[in-house]
């Protein structure tokens, strides 16, 4: 899928390798970043359509702060938590937050496939309602 960027933030090296060179060869331009203090630049200088988070990591920066960060730098960004320690209040929290979905590890390449394209429907049409109401509101000036 061309112009499809997705941010892979996991503090597991296996895994976030795993899963980046999979999006790659379905052509899909992935990212890794180690911890959320990475993510935290990548986001910086990058626009992506979506971002694949671990909720827990270790360091200073967390899934859920690096979460509410995103929605503050690029609100269309669709999240999607990821996690080994299954929690409801976590879960709830970064729902709240702005998360697009919640998958608890080990999760199915082809169910974070489903969840990855559906977050990326999800952002194409935020941003075609933004584009459309741009055009009305031009129109509506003359």
């Amino acid at each position: 899928m061309e112009n499809f960027r997705v941010l892979v933030v996991d503090d597991e090296p296996d895994f976030l390798e795993t899963v980046v060179n999979r999006l790659l060869k379905r052509k899909i331009d992935a990212a890794p970043a180690p911890s959320g203090e990475a993510a935290m630049e990548l986001l910086k200088e990058n626009n992506f359509d979506v971002v694949l988070l671990d909720v827990k990591m270790p360091g200073g920066v967390g899934g859920i702060e690096v979460l509410r960060e995103i929605k503050k730098l690029q609100p269309l960004t669709e999240v999607i938590l990821l996690t080994g320690h299954a929690s409801v209040e976590t879960s709830i929290d970064g729902l709240k937050s702005g998360a697009f979905d919640y998958l608890i590890k080990p999760v199915k390449f082809t169910e974070l496939m489903e969840k990855l394209i559906a977050a990326f429907e999800k952002k194409n049409v935020q941003e075609q309602k933004i584009r459309g109401a741009k055009i009305r509101e031009i129109i509506n000036f003359e």
